[in-house]
């Protein structure tokens, strides 16, 4: 198989997100397959490649070039796709993409995998011409409920200490300014505004975890690619109060596995919760839809996904693109078409003919 390098800004504090973090178990994962490793584009750093470098030296040496021919190159950085898409046209790139929302368009020439199904119904739609394929990010195996009995159920709150955890960030106006101050008043609120390295014991003492980001993506114009946060603490056995935006739907179903935040009043929401803090109610995510999320699971796609790949673009140098973009022009035309022959239809039945 061909060597991946996974194109990311940086990989220091400056550049410390999800996404970034997500990206680096996913290549983790892909060297249990294939060679694998990190190429930096905008600040350079000791230990790892640098893209302009490997672009300029292809240029100079004919060996060199052939070697970037058993390259994939992995673009991930949202912001910073387009261009590296315009930059790498005469080399193998995949997009894997985590948000969604940020405008821009893709060649069929460059496949898309996406980390929710979610996103994945976006670049259908966008892209229906691409080779499309659904990676999730991965959930460790440290995520998991201590409490639990053999039988897979929780022994009542256990020695859970915390009654209701927050992440301030990504958290809407509306969960730290209304929610929080109501539900401190009634029961132990722990917001967290700091990286947590033990997030998994964390939660772990948690008996409710609440997470709303509907506010905060759509302040940022693109969507929640994965939300991950959510699936670690229902892993943890927290029971969760979330919004259900973009790839959070992927497998949170309210009222059967966790219990959908900001509903309706703030009354309300305080009246839920503090009635699953003090009843034995619990609602858990199964252990089959976990399973789809563990690095298992993941490592066995990635060598399906893999394979299609260098077929793909083992095959690209010898075939031409025969279907049309479903591009602003392609779409204008259809709908011209269609309006026509129900304008001619019409007149045809106006007419008698």
């Amino acid at each position: 198989m061909r060597r991946l390098y996974f194109l990311l800004p940086g990989t220091t504090d400056r550049f410390a997100c999800g996404g970034l973090w997500a990206e680096l178990k996913t290549l983790e994962l892909v060297k249990k397959v294939c060679p694998a490793e990190v190429v930096t584009y905008r600040q350079r750093e000791k230990g790892h490649l640098w893209l302009d470098d490997l672009l300029s030296s292809q240029n100079k040496s004919k060996d060199l070039s052939k070697d970037l021919e058993d390259v994939i190159f992995v673009m991930s950085w949202g912001f910073d796709v387009a261009k590296l898409a315009a930059k790498l046209k005469s080399f193998n790139a995949v997009y894997h993409a985590h948000s969604a929302g940020y405008g821009f368009n893709l060649p069929s020439s460059v496949p898309i995998i996406t980390v929710s199904r979610n996103t994945l119904g976006y670049w259908g739609q966008r892209s229906p011409h691409s080779l499309l394929y659904y990676l999730p990010n991965e959930i460790s195996a440290k995520f998991c409920d201590f409490h639990a009995l053999g039988d897979n159920l929780t022994n009542a709150w256990g020695d859970r200490d915390i009654d209701i955890l927050v992440q301030a960030r990504k958290s809407s106006s509306y969960l730290l300014n209304q929610l929080i101050p109501a539900l401190q008043k009634q029961c132990r609120v722990e917001v967290i505004d700091r990286y947590v390295e033990d997030l998994e014991g964390l939660f772990n003492r948690a008996k409710i975890y609440l997470y709303d980001s509907a506010e905060y993506w759509a302040v940022q114009g693109v969507t929640e690619g994965f939300g991950l946060q959510p699936m670690e603490a229902l892993a943890c056995g927290c029971q969760v109060f979330s919004s259900v935006n973009h790839g959070l739907s992927d497998y949170l179903d309210p009222a059967f596995n966790c219990y959908k935040i900001a509903g309706y009043s703030p009354e309300f929401d305080v009246q839920r919760i503090m009635k699953v803090l003090s009843s034995g109610q619990r609602l858990s995510l199964s252990p089959q839809v976990l399973d789809e999320y563990r690095a298992e699971n993941i490592t066995a796609r990635l060598v399906v996904i893999l394979q299609e790949l260098n077929d793909f673009f083992d095959l690209k140098p010898f075939v031409q693109q025969h279907i049309l973009d479903l591009g602003y022009r392609e779409i204008l035309k259809l709908r011209s078409q269609k309006l026509f022959a129900k304008l001619f239809t019409k007149l045809k039945k106006k007419l008698k003919f």
